[in-house]
Order: C-alpha cells, then sequence, then structure tokens
C-alpha cells in the first residue's frame, strides 16, 4: 500500500467518523428520512415526492435491519465516494500529492458533512453531479467513446435519484455548443449513448405518464410554497457559505479554466458553471441545489494551486490554503450541526440568526433551524400513538390517518404495534387498504388545523376522545394532537375514497 492509497483511506475514515459523532442522539432522524424509508414496502418506478432510486436502497436498509446506523451509512458513503471521484479527478489532471490533500480537505471540511448526514436523495444528487463531471473530463482527455456511455448510465441513474441532475445539462449543453467540444455533436456514438440513457430512465418516464405526470404538479406546489419565498440574492450569498473554507480554492479554479494553458481544453468548464447558476437563480430554486456544481471546480483550483505554489515565497502559502478550509470548520461545527440541545440553540442564536439558519421555508424567524426542528417529536408522536392503538380491541379495523408524511412515516418507523400510517400528503395518498372496513380512526392532526376537527369528526363515531399530543414545544410538530374516534357510524371507506379522488385530481 503506496502513501497516496494510505492518506486517501484516512481522509475517507475520518469523513465516516465524522458523519456518525456530528449528530447529538438527542434528535431524531428528519421528517424527509421517514417517508423515504417506507417507500421501500411500496417499490415503484416513480413517486409524488422523488424517483425509485432512493427506494432501492431503503429496501436494502431495511433488508439489513433499518437501524439509525444504516441509514446514515448510506449518505456518508455517498459523501465518501464524491470524495473518492474528485481525489480521481485530481489525478486525472496531473495533480501532485499536495493537490489531492488540498482537494481532500476542502471536500471533507465542506457543505457535505452537514448534507450528508441525512439520508435524503442529496447527497447521491451531488456524487453523480461530481461524477458526470469526471466523465466529461475523461471523455475530453482521452476521446474514448466508452466514456459517452458511461456519462450517460451516470446520467440516468442520477435522474433516476433525483430530477435536480437536468440543471447540469441544461447548463452545460450552451457551454458546449460554444466550446471547441462542440465536435463531439458530430459524433454518431453520443446518439446511440443518448438512447442508452433514455432507455434506462424510460420506466420512470412511463411511470409519470401513467400517473400524468406528478412531477410536474410537485414543482408547481414547491414553487406556490416553497420557491416563493426564495430570494436570489440570498441563494447567491448561500453559494459562498457552502463551500466558504474553500473559496480561494474556487476561484483559483475560474482563474485557471480562463488563462492555465494545460486547462485551456477544459475552458467549457467555465461557462457551464455561469450558465447552470444562471438557470438555478431564473427558477428561484433553492440553494442547496447547486451543492453539486462545486465539487469539480475544487478539484481544478487544487491542481492548479499546486503547480503555481512550487517555488519562490509562494510555497510557503502552500499550509495556508489547507489550513483555511480547518479553520471555517470550528464555527461550522458549533452552529451548522444538530450538535447542541435546543434549548442551547434558544439561549444563543445569535450565530444562528447571522447565518440566516433560523428562517424557514414559511419565510419567518423561528427558535430553531428548521432541519433541526424537524428532527424533534418523532418518538414521542409514535410512542404515543402506540398506547393508544394498544387499547383498541378490534386493531385490524383502526385506520391511524395523518396530517403529512412525517408523522405517517415517524409513526410507521417507530412502532412497536405494527402500524401502518397514512395520509392524504405525498406518496401515502396511494398506500391506503381499502380492502379493510374501517371501523376506528386514530386522526394525527397539525395543531393549528386541529380546533375543529373533533367538533367535525364525532358525529359519526359513538365514542370519541382527545389522547395527546407532543409536547417538545421545541419541535416542529410541537402541540400536534392524537384525536381517537371508535365505532364508527358511516362507512369511512366512502370518505377516505371520495377524499383521495380529490386529492388525486389536484395532483393533476
Amino acid at each position: 500500500m503506496n502513501k497516496k492509497t494510505i492518506i486517501l483511506l484516512g481522509f475517507i475514515i475520518l469523513k465516516f467518523v465524522l458523519q456518525y459523532v456530528l449528530i447529538s442522539p438527542e434528535y431524531d432522524l428528519q421528517r424527509d428520512e421517514y417517508l423515504h424509508l417506507d417507500q421501500a414496502h411500496h417499490l415503484a418506478w416513480g413517486y409524488l415526492s422523488v424517483p425509485p432510486v432512493t427506494s432501492w436502497i431503503s429496501y436494502i436498509i431495511f433488508l439489513l435491519g433499518n437501524s439509525v446506523f444504516w441509514i446514515k451509512f448510506f449518505p456518508a458513503l455517498f459523501g465518501a465516494l464524491t470524495l473518492l471521484v474528485v481525489w480521481k479527478t485530481i489525478e486525472l489532471l496531473k495533480g501532485n500529492l499536495y493537490a489531492l490533500i488540498l482537494g481532500s480537505t476542502c471536500i471533507l471540511f465542506s457543505v457535505l458533512l452537514r448534507l450528508n448526514t441525512l439520508y435524503q436523495p442529496n447527497s447521491l444528487d451531488v456524487l453523480c453531479w461530481t461524477g458526470f463531471y469526471y466523465v466529461i473530463i475523461q471523455y475530453i482527455s482521452t476521446k474514448k467513446p466508452k466514456w459517452l456511455y458511461i456519462g450517460a448510465v451516470v446520467f440516468a441513474f442520477g435522474f433516476l435519484n433525483k430530477y435536480n441532475i437536468l440543471f447540469l445539462l441544461i447548463g452545460l449543453l450552451p457551454a458546449l455548443l460554444f466550446s471547441n467540444q462542440r465536435k463531439v455533436f458530430a459524433e454518431k456514438k453520443l446518439y446511440f449513448a443518448l438512447i442508452l440513457g433514455l432507455l434506462l430512465i424510460l420506466p420512470n418516464l412511463l411511470w409519470q405518464y401513467n400517473n400524468q405526470f406528478p412531477i410536474v404538479h410537485h414543482m408547481k406546489e414547491l414553487s406556490e410554497t416553497q420557491l416563493v419565498n426564495v430570494d436570489r440574492l440570498d441563494f447567491l450569498k448561500e453559494q459562498l457559505l457552502f463551500f466558504i473554507g474553500s473559496f480561494p480554492v474556487i476561484l483559483a479554479a475560474l482563474y485557471a479554466l480562463l488563462f492555465y494553458k494545460p486547462f485551456t481544453k477544459y475552458k467549457l468548464f467555465f461557462t457551464s458553471l455561469i450558465f447552470t447558476l444562471a438557470v438555478f437563480i431564473y427558477f428561484k430554486a433553492k440553494a442547496y441545489y447547486a451543492i453539486g456544481l462545486y465539487p469539480v471546480y475544487i478539484a481544478f483550483g487544487a491542481v492548479f494551486l499546486s503547480q503555481t505554489l512550487q517555488s519562490g515565497w509562494q510555497r510557503y502559502l502552500k499550509p495556508v490554503f489547507i489550513i483555511i478550509p480547518l479553520l471555517f470548520f470550528i464555527p461550522m461545527y458549533h452552529v451548522v450541526f444538530p450538535n447542541k440541545s435546543p434549548e442551547y440553540i434558544v439561549k444563543n442564536p445569535e450565530q444562528y440568526k447571522k447565518l440566516g439558519m433560523l428562517r424557514w421555508e414559511d419565510g419567518k424567524d423561528h427558535d430553531l433551524p428548521q432541519d433541526f426542528a424537524d428532527m424533534l417529536g418523532w418518538k414521542e408522536l409514535a410512542r404515543k400513538t402506540d398506547s393508544v392503538y394498544a387499547l383498541i380491541p378490534n386493531k385490524k379495523e383502526t385506520l391511524v390517518l395523518c396530517d403529512n408524511y412525517g408523522q405517517a412515516g415517524a409513526i410507521n418507523y417507530y412502532t412497536k404495534k405494527g402500524i401502518k400510517a397514512v395520509s392524504f400528503n405525498a406518496d401515502y395518498v396511494n398506500w391506503f387498504n381499502l380492502d379493510i372496513r374501517y371501523k376506528n380512526l386514530i386522526r394525527i392532526k397539525n395543531y393549528e388545523e386541529n380546533s375543529t376537527e373533533f367538533q367535525k369528526t364525532s358525529p359519526f363515531f359513538q365514542s370519541s376522545v382527545i389522547a395527546g399530543e407532543i409536547t417538545n414545544k421545541y419541535a416542529r410538530e410541537y402541540k400536534t394532537t392524537i384525536f381517537v374516534f371508535a365505532n364508527a357510524k358511516i362507512n369511512i371507506n366512502k370518505r377516505i375514497e371520495a377524499e383521495i379522488k380529490e386529492e388525486k385530481n389536484y395532483n393533476k
């Protein structure tokens, strides 16, 4: 085992260790994670929320025991593989050992540490962006057609993981047209590769077609409820914060792509960055959608700096560029990760406010960062729902109906009673089992919406009771209420069918 391999393994081991120690055990999983885990039990070629790859990984996690260790392992793995691809990109660009260490340090101590703590499609999305850019560099360097086919496979896998990778293509195509690399469009094998990519994503496209393209509704809903609050200037500010410790290296990459002779054939990466960011800004995308852009530029910058800092007084700057990401990681460690108690954050909100972390998707400031608040109260909800469910004699005829996917997913993940909670929200609208004639209803309602639930629903049942609520005041689900309605006087299933139909018609 040579020196380079030992150093690479050291970075990868450190990456895994950090991912497991950056979350305080007092936090639960994040609401999106519960939905993704539940998809393992409903395998399909598409979902209302995401493409199918996440469900495949969730199924693997389920086979491995569904423990938190494995849930956190896969995003950490994708982060480690991103680091590996950047390492290989630096080697491809003829970077020396210093370039490899610099690039790996910049990747390790960046926003990817936070991204890779969550089991969401985002970690694999960044890996696919980085892998696709690596394939482009390989093709430009070698002109071997096999890289066109590999690129098609990488893009298709990225597409089946998260549609966000389309932004990569939208930004890359004009950059190719304006560069000397546009002659690739005359290559027949490019079109064979495109056909291969299309065939790989075809099952998902057919699923979208058969389900009236729910991605269109999903994007419309996002634009109306979340993206409407996105400020374009804030988007640009957050781009700087994501890789702030690596910003000098990224700046060096942009300079090198314009003026460094060995990178002349890669100049299209400069214009690709401009075009891709412009598209993101135009569509008022969330800032983290663009994270996958930057790892490849860290590779370019690391190689350029390793050559320009070889001699003279510049060589004394070598350790500086490595130390900068480490210095920026120190304040990040204390603020960006959920490693402080909610009580501590509430008492010390200044740093969180400065970084805009207390601003939620609703455009308002709150006590905790939204992701942190989304990691609280779920075990409590599941435990209380279990205790209520255990008291009902005819459990098979009891429906647990939630207001949102987080509630349903958390109950299904933590339940000790075999509950299969559902919701009219997100993918759960397709997962109702209406073969059972329900007589009882456990209704989980958001606090702001529960004021009339008891009065509206209780007349349809012989008995009704408010059975509990989430008491963790720091949870986003604080005061979410558990209602129990027993022995229905009407046919519950017919009302459920009507609501499912209404929700699906709305989604069209």
